[in-house]
This record gives C-alpha cells, sequence and structure tokens, in this order.
C-alpha cells in the first residue's frame, strides 16, 4: 500500500551533501516510527538529466526495497543511517511499517516517468498542473505548489492530489521566495480544498503542532534534517510530533 507520508524529505544535492544518506536515516526512521515518509527528489538546475536519473533511480530502488527490510525499534542514533534491530518484537510492538514509502520527483516529470516513480510535484514555474497530470496519467501521485485558496482550488481541478503549501515560515534552503504565510495562511488553503495540505519553508520541529492545528496534512522538510548533524535523529524527532495525526 501507498499513502502520502505525513513526513516528506526533500533532498538536497548541493555539492558536498550526502544525499542517499539522508534518505536512507529518514527511512529508517520511518521505519522505527512505523510510518513511512515521502521522499521527494529535488535536484540543482545544474544537474544533468543522467545525473538526476541516476539519483532518482537509486532513491526509488532504496523506497520499494529497503523499506521491507527495515525493522521497526531501531531508535539508537550511532549512525546517520541508524543502525539495524533484528528483533522481530520490535516490529510487531508498534504494528510495523503500514505502508511503503512514496518516491515522488520535482519538476522533471520525464525522470518520473524513467524510473516509475509513484508521482511528482511541479511548482509555479513548472509544467501547468494539467499537462502535468496528462504526462504523469491518472494513477500518479501529483503535487503542486500553492500559497493561497484560490491558485489552490485550480491545482486540484486540475489533477492535483495534494498541495505543498507555503512558505509557511522563512526559509534558509532556498532563496528567492515570497514572504512566509504563517499557520494562517497554511489554514486558508487547507479549508479551500479537499485534498492533503502539506506545510513546507522553514518548518521545524518545535513548528509542526502548529501547522497542524492550522489543518496541514503533514510537513515537507528541507534543511531541518539534510543540515542536522544526525539525520536520523532529527527526522526520527519529526515523525514524533506528526504521530497521532493520521
Amino acid at each position: 500500500m501507498s499513502v502520502l507520508g505525513r513526513l516528506t524529505l526533500i533532498t538536497d544535492t548541493r555539492p558536498g551533501r550526502k544525499t542517499l544518506e539522508v534518505v536512507r536515516a529518514t527511512l529508517r526512521a520511518g521505519a522505527a516510527s512505523g510510518t513511512a515518509p515521502t521522499i521527494q527528489v529535488r535536484v540543482e538546475d545544474a544537474m544533468t538529466d543522467r545525473e538526476a536519473y541516476q539519483l532518482a533511480d537509486a532513491v526509488m530502488r532504496l523506497c520499494r526495497d529497503a523499506w521491507p527490510t527495515t525493522v521497526a525499534g531501531d531508535t539508537s542514533p550511532e549512525s546517520t543511517s541508524g543502525p539495524a534491530d533484528s528483533s522481530a518484537d520490535a516490529d510487531s510492538s508498534r504494528g510495523g511499517p503500514q505502508q511503503r514509502p512514496l518516491c515522488l520527483i520535482n519538476d522533471r516529470l520525464h525522470i518520473a516517468l524513467a524510473v516509475a516513480a509513484d508521482g511528482g510535484h511541479v511548482g509555479a514555474d513548472d509544467l501547468p498542473v494539467a499537462a502535468a497530470r496528462r504526462v504523469l496519467g491518472g494513477d500518479a501521485v501529483l503535487g503542486a505548489t500553492a500559497r493561497e485558496p484560490v491558485a489552490a482550488k485550480q491545482a486540484v481541478a486540475e489533477g492535483a492530489t495534494y498541495l505543498g503549501v507555503g512558505p509557511a515560515y522563512r526559509s534558509t534552503t532556498k532563496h528567492g521566495l515570497p514572504d512566509p504565510i504563517g499557520p494562517s495562511g497554511v489554514a486558508a488553503v487547507a479549508a479551500a480544498v479537499d485534498v492533503p495540505v502539506v506545510a513546507i519553508g522553514g518548518v521545524t520541529v518545535d513548528t509542526v503542532p502548529a501547522l497542524l492545528d492550522a489543518g496541514a496534512y503533514g510537513v515537507a522538510v528541507i534543511g531541518a534534517i539534510n543540515d542536522a548533524a544526525d539525520p536520523y535523529e532529527a527526522a526520527r524527532r519529526f515523525f514524533e510530533a506528526l504521530r497521532g495525526r493520521r
């Protein structure tokens, strides 16, 4: 079963980043919590299609293949990816993972098709939502960016199955963004549509409760996990904050 995760990790592919290590850490933290994340592969504009394909293919393989062998109950932060725990009791005590992680590709929808990803996400300057839906087909997950109710409703009407809404707060990982809309802006969009709203932009563990109270289905995170000294522990804290909001 594949369900949009309450936590979406967006990859950071800037030079020097250990992208796949952070993805592995997040998947392990999700397994420990019994909740699958969504992994959105977003690459730098300078990355070639070949490089983007290789990364997306590796992430898709992790989401499809690594998840079933990752056993819940592993909460140790000893390494970036977290140590394995072979105890079946640890898995059953939390009910085990109830779904597999989704892999979505940001912007480059031809890459999504090439790696058989679960879907894609388009921003304001990418393909229109209706065109993206035609590219991906009727069954794919398709996210769209929105920051106010009118655009949100249009995106859903054109085929978006969830919305990335923000920036909720000021972001330190992406420049040139509009002013933050805060929890009240997230609430306005959430009240206007009947698809999941994922809050993005400057999200931290401490801001999760306010965003969920505003009606967000979940959160998308970049810097708070990718920049963490221990991505496994950072992801684990997000899963903990999101627990109980299923």
